[in-house]
Formats: structure tokens, sequence, C-alpha cells
């Protein structure tokens, strides 16, 4: 997780960074073991660069934080969901292109 304005999202700031954030906020969920994961891994970390103060972004380790992982009925990984005034507006399953990852933010930055 090399960008700086990547978060590691827990329970305890779950709430805060994701849920009470006014822009779009796009959480991948994801684990250590998984191929796919590791793949869309660098993606995350350009997107979160290239939409620097317009999006957050955020990586919830589905291992550790299996609660949240419940809470939003991850069933499989990766699966990226983009948050909008606190509700999920958009669910992304297994590994996407940074092409199709950026039309996918692009609905939801061109609202504001």
């Amino acid at each position: 997780m090399a960008a700086s304005n990547l978060l590691t999202l827990t329970e305890d700031n779950f709430s805060e960074e994701v849920l009470n954030a006014s822009p779009p906020v796009l959480v991948d969920f994801w684990a250590d073991w998984c191929g796919p994961c590791k793949m869309i891994g660098p993606i995350i970390d350009e997107l979160a660069n290239d939409y620097d103060r317009r999006a957050k972004f955020g990586k919830v380790n589905v291992d550790e934080q299996s609660a949240l992982a419940t809470q939003y009925g991850i069933r499989a990984i990766p699966t990226l969901l983009i948050f909008k005034n606190g509700e999920v507006v958009d669910q992304v399953v297994g590994l996407r292109t940074k092409r199709d990852l950026k039309a996918n933010l692009d609905k939801y930055i061109a609202e504001d």
C-alpha cells in the first residue's frame, strides 16, 4: 500500500472515514492470500493518487475485519464498494481494469 492517501479501514474508523465522508469513497475488501486482490492493489494505489481530494480510497482486510465484511455482505474478494453520502452506490466484484474502475468512480464524482 504505497499510496499515502490510501486508508486502512477498521471497525473503529469506518464510520468516520467512509460513512461520514463528503467525497465518494472506494473501499477495497481484500485479503493477503487472494491473488486477484494483489493484482488490483496497484491499480487502486494509482487511482488514489489520480483522484486525490476528489475521492477517498480505503482497504478492509476481510480476515482482520470480518464484522465489516459480514455487514456489507462480502462473499467474494476482491469486492470494491463505492460509498456516497454514507450509502453504497456501486459494487464491483473481481479483478477489473483501471479504465473500468475510473468509469465507475466518475459516475459519482461527476454528480458533485
